[in-house]
């Protein structure tokens, strides 16, 4: 059985206050396979330790933007 566990630090555009950071936390820990998803408002960093057999990074990014955020 592999090992599907990865970390990803992604930049995220568009937040600019603890709503915002919130927001995106509870989306991206909402998905299935989510280990950890943690934002730093003041590096606009989203770091995300997931499943990659249950979530994808382009899921993760989807779900961002669905907030009104976008991962670049």
């Amino acid at each position: 059985m592999g090992n599907h566990i990865e970390k990803h630090t992604l930049i995220v555009e568009g937040m600019s206050c603890g709503h915002c950071v919130n927001a995106v936390q509870d989306a991206v820990r909402s998905l299935p396979g989510i280990i950890s998803a943690n934002v730093d408002l003041a590096t606009k960093t989203l770091m995300v330790e997931l499943d990659t057999s249950k979530t994808t990074l382009a899921q993760i990014k989807e779900t961002v933007d669905e907030q009104g955020f976008t991962v670049v």
